[in-house]
């Protein structure tokens, strides 16, 4: 994967910094900058190239210490975050004064800058503020990841060859209406 699979505001830093080793935390950080943006009702970082990405990310998180920065495995991306202007941060609070407490806390869970230190999302589903809404009974985690890759190369015809075999399954009744049109 690229780091241009996913739109810019919603890229994990590790995707934005082109570091070789992520994970499905990279998930978890998109989900946290679309909760951030129905908090706030606008996009948290809505930056206009990479570069300001990084910038405003590191306006709102602050300054990483170099623990934190442990995981960027190419030296000039490393170089260029340390050069930046020393930043306090925003506390999420403040950005979202209306927001649950709760709310503000898982926030401050997954819009972690180090991926090893961001929330699961088997963490971020059993947080406090997912209560009301996720039962693991009901949901459980999947316990194999999904594999979506596909093997070969698809052309138009195959695709539409794939999509009406889909469409027969739920609908085997629009065999007979296409055969019927056609005719």
């Amino acid at each position: 994967m690229t780091e241009y699979v996913v739109t810019r505001w919603y890229r994990a830093p590790e995707l934005l910094l082109c570091c070789d080793n992520y994970g499905t935390s990279i998930d978890v950080w998109s989900v946290g900058c679309i909760f951030a943006e129905l908090l706030g009702r606008k996009p948290i970082f809505p930056g206009t190239e990479c570069l300001n990405q990084l910038k405003l990310i590191i306006n709102i998180l602050g300054s990483q210490n170099e623990a934190d920065l442990e995981f960027i495995d190419n030296p000039k991306a490393r170089k260029y975050i340390k050069s930046l202007p020393y930043s306090l941060g925003t506390p999420f609070a403040r950005l979202y004064p209306h927001a649950h407490p709760l709310a503000i806390d898982l926030l401050q869970k997954m819009l972690v800058f180090d991926p090893s230190k961001r929330i699961s999302v088997t963490e971020a589903l059993q947080h406090p503020y997912m209560s009301p809404l996720y039962d693991p009974r009901c949901d459980p985690p999947a316990q194999v990841p999904i594999n979506l890759d596909i093997d070969e190369d698809l052309g138009e015809e195959m695709i539409r060859e794939m999509m009406w075999t889909e469409i027969l399954h739920y609908h085997p009744e629009a065999a007979t209406t296409n055969l019927e049109v056609n005719m």
